[in-house]
Protein backbone atom coordinates (compact mmCIF):
# COMPACT_ATOMS: atom_id res chain seq x y z
CA UNK A 1 0.00 0.00 0.00
CA UNK A 2 1.53 3.77 -0.59
CA UNK A 3 0.29 6.18 2.17
CA UNK A 4 0.59 10.40 1.50
CA UNK A 5 0.19 12.42 4.23
CA UNK A 6 -1.92 15.58 2.65
CA UNK A 7 -1.15 18.99 3.61
CA UNK A 8 -2.29 18.34 7.72
CA UNK A 9 0.59 15.76 8.00
CA UNK A 10 -1.63 14.01 10.30
CA UNK A 11 -4.44 13.17 7.88
CA UNK A 12 -3.04 10.18 5.93
CA UNK A 13 -4.30 8.80 2.19
CA UNK A 14 -3.78 5.41 1.58
CA UNK A 15 -3.93 3.76 -1.69
CA UNK A 16 -4.03 -0.10 -1.41
CA UNK A 17 -2.82 -3.24 -3.93
CA UNK A 18 -5.53 -3.60 -6.19
CA UNK A 19 -5.15 -7.19 -7.85
CA UNK A 20 -7.35 -7.04 -10.95
CA UNK A 21 -8.04 -9.36 -13.85
CA UNK A 22 -11.01 -10.35 -16.42
CA UNK A 23 -12.80 -11.64 -13.22
CA UNK A 24 -12.74 -8.59 -10.91
CA UNK A 25 -10.21 -7.35 -8.43
CA UNK A 26 -9.12 -8.39 -4.81
CA UNK A 27 -7.56 -5.57 -2.43
CA UNK A 28 -6.78 -5.74 1.32
CA UNK A 29 -8.61 -2.78 2.88
CA UNK A 30 -7.14 -3.80 6.29
CA UNK A 31 -4.18 -5.94 7.65
CA UNK A 32 -3.48 -4.78 11.39
CA UNK A 33 0.08 -5.77 10.84
CA UNK A 34 0.62 -4.09 7.51
CA UNK A 35 -0.75 -1.02 8.71
CA UNK A 36 1.07 -1.12 12.30
CA UNK A 37 4.57 -1.86 9.90
CA UNK A 38 3.50 1.12 8.05
CA UNK A 39 3.15 3.40 11.49
CA UNK A 40 -0.89 3.06 12.13
CA UNK A 41 -1.57 0.75 15.10
CA UNK A 42 -4.76 0.99 15.25
CA UNK A 43 -7.46 -0.87 17.65
CA UNK A 44 -10.89 -0.56 15.35
CA UNK A 45 -13.95 -1.12 17.52
CA UNK A 46 -16.79 -0.12 15.83
CA UNK A 47 -17.71 -0.60 11.59
CA UNK A 48 -20.09 1.68 9.99
CA UNK A 49 -21.78 1.99 6.58
CA UNK A 50 -23.52 4.81 4.76
CA UNK A 51 -25.37 5.36 1.96
CA UNK A 52 -26.27 8.27 0.47
CA UNK A 53 -27.57 10.49 -2.92
CA UNK A 54 -25.85 12.53 -4.83
CA UNK A 55 -25.84 16.18 -3.14
CA UNK A 56 -25.80 14.83 0.36
CA UNK A 57 -23.24 16.70 3.05
CA UNK A 58 -22.60 14.28 5.91
CA UNK A 59 -20.92 16.31 9.00
CA UNK A 60 -18.50 18.02 9.84
CA UNK A 61 -19.03 15.48 12.82
CA UNK A 62 -16.80 14.88 15.72
CA UNK A 63 -16.71 13.52 19.36
CA UNK A 64 -15.32 15.81 22.45
CA UNK A 65 -15.27 12.56 24.67
CA UNK A 66 -14.15 9.58 23.02
CA UNK A 67 -12.78 11.18 19.88
CA UNK A 68 -12.66 8.35 17.29
CA UNK A 69 -10.57 7.69 14.69
CA UNK A 70 -11.93 6.95 11.33
CA UNK A 71 -10.07 5.02 8.28
CA UNK A 72 -12.72 5.56 5.51
CA UNK A 73 -13.58 4.39 2.09
CA UNK A 74 -15.76 4.29 -0.49
CA UNK A 75 -17.21 0.77 -1.99
CA UNK A 76 -19.73 2.47 -4.51
CA UNK A 77 -19.60 5.85 -6.11
CA UNK A 78 -17.54 8.68 -5.27
CA UNK A 79 -17.37 11.56 -2.31
CA UNK A 80 -15.53 14.62 -1.48
CA UNK A 81 -14.00 13.60 1.88
CA UNK A 82 -13.09 16.06 4.25
CA UNK A 83 -11.09 16.31 7.85
CA UNK A 84 -11.13 19.64 9.53
CA UNK A 85 -8.26 19.91 12.57
CA UNK A 86 -9.83 20.77 15.91
CA UNK A 87 -6.58 21.04 18.02
CA UNK A 88 -6.15 23.95 19.80
CA UNK A 89 -2.25 23.11 20.12
CA UNK A 90 -1.99 22.21 16.80
CA UNK A 91 -0.28 24.38 14.22
CA UNK A 92 -3.09 23.27 12.13
CA UNK A 93 -5.96 24.33 14.13
CA UNK A 94 -8.75 25.55 11.75
CA UNK A 95 -7.37 23.53 8.75
CA UNK A 96 -9.02 21.48 6.50
CA UNK A 97 -7.55 18.69 4.15
CA UNK A 98 -9.87 17.07 1.31
CA UNK A 99 -10.00 13.96 -1.25
CA UNK A 100 -12.21 12.53 -3.08
CA UNK A 101 -12.49 8.74 -2.60
CA UNK A 102 -14.44 6.27 -4.95
CA UNK A 103 -14.92 3.12 -5.67
CA UNK A 104 -12.78 3.40 -8.94
CA UNK A 105 -9.76 4.93 -7.04
CA UNK A 106 -9.92 2.41 -3.60
CA UNK A 107 -8.43 4.98 -2.13
CA UNK A 108 -8.65 5.18 1.80
CA UNK A 109 -8.15 8.29 4.43
CA UNK A 110 -7.03 7.75 8.03
CA UNK A 111 -9.19 10.71 10.12
CA UNK A 112 -6.73 10.43 13.79
CA UNK A 113 -9.04 11.71 16.72
CA UNK A 114 -9.34 15.53 16.90
CA UNK A 115 -10.94 16.36 13.87
CA UNK A 116 -14.29 17.00 12.52
CA UNK A 117 -15.07 14.81 9.35
CA UNK A 118 -17.47 15.01 6.44
CA UNK A 119 -18.44 14.14 3.10
CA UNK A 120 -20.16 15.48 -0.17
CA UNK A 121 -21.75 12.62 -2.07
CA UNK A 122 -20.77 13.34 -5.72
CA UNK A 123 -21.79 10.37 -7.90
CA UNK A 124 -25.91 9.23 -7.90
CA UNK A 125 -25.41 7.56 -4.95
CA UNK A 126 -22.33 6.57 -2.81
CA UNK A 127 -21.58 3.50 -0.29
CA UNK A 128 -19.73 5.11 2.69
CA UNK A 129 -17.75 2.56 4.61
CA UNK A 130 -15.50 3.50 7.55
CA UNK A 131 -13.65 2.06 10.75
CA UNK A 132 -14.12 4.29 14.30
CA UNK A 133 -11.24 3.53 17.09
CA UNK A 134 -13.73 4.78 19.81
CA UNK A 135 -17.60 4.10 20.23
CA UNK A 136 -20.37 6.60 19.11
CA UNK A 137 -21.38 8.54 22.10
CA UNK A 138 -24.29 10.42 21.23
CA UNK A 139 -24.18 13.08 24.12
CA UNK A 140 -20.69 13.66 22.94
CA UNK A 141 -21.20 14.34 19.05
CA UNK A 142 -20.90 17.81 18.33
CA UNK A 143 -20.84 19.94 14.35
CA UNK A 144 -18.85 22.01 12.80
CA UNK A 145 -21.19 24.21 10.26
CA UNK A 146 -19.94 22.49 6.75
CA UNK A 147 -19.52 25.99 5.27
CA UNK A 148 -17.94 27.97 8.37
CA UNK A 149 -16.21 31.02 6.69
CA UNK A 150 -13.49 31.09 8.92
CA UNK A 151 -12.79 27.46 7.81
CA UNK A 152 -13.39 27.54 3.59
CA UNK A 153 -13.73 23.96 2.76
CA UNK A 154 -13.65 24.14 -1.00
CA UNK A 155 -17.11 21.74 -1.46
CA UNK A 156 -17.08 21.23 -4.83
CA UNK A 157 -20.61 21.72 -5.48
CA UNK A 158 -22.02 22.98 -8.62
CA UNK A 159 -22.46 27.17 -8.68
CA UNK A 160 -25.38 28.30 -6.71
CA UNK A 161 -26.36 24.89 -5.20
CA UNK A 162 -27.23 23.53 -1.70
CA UNK A 163 -26.24 20.59 -0.49
CA UNK A 164 -28.94 18.26 0.95
CA UNK A 165 -28.28 18.27 5.06
CA UNK A 166 -29.40 16.47 8.03
CA UNK A 167 -31.46 18.90 10.43
CA UNK A 168 -28.44 18.16 12.95
CA UNK A 169 -25.68 19.28 10.56
CA UNK A 170 -28.02 22.37 9.41
CA UNK A 171 -28.00 23.75 13.09
CA UNK A 172 -24.36 23.02 12.99
CA UNK A 173 -22.03 25.75 14.98
CA UNK A 174 -19.27 27.59 13.97
CA UNK A 175 -15.66 27.26 14.96
CA UNK A 176 -15.60 30.12 17.03
CA UNK A 177 -17.94 28.47 19.12
CA UNK A 178 -17.21 25.34 19.04
CA UNK A 179 -15.68 22.78 22.20
CA UNK A 180 -12.56 22.40 20.59
CA UNK A 181 -9.60 19.80 21.66
CA UNK A 182 -6.78 21.04 23.41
Amino acid sequence: MNIEALAIPEVLLITPRVFGDARGFFLESWNRRSFAAAGLDLDFVQDNHSRSQRGVLRGLHYQIRQPQGKLVRVVAGEVFDVAVDLRRSSPHFGRWVGARLSADNAQMLWVPPGFAHGFLVLSEQADFLYKTTDYYLPEAERCLRWDDPSVGVQWPLAPGSQPTLAAKDAAGSLLAQLECFP
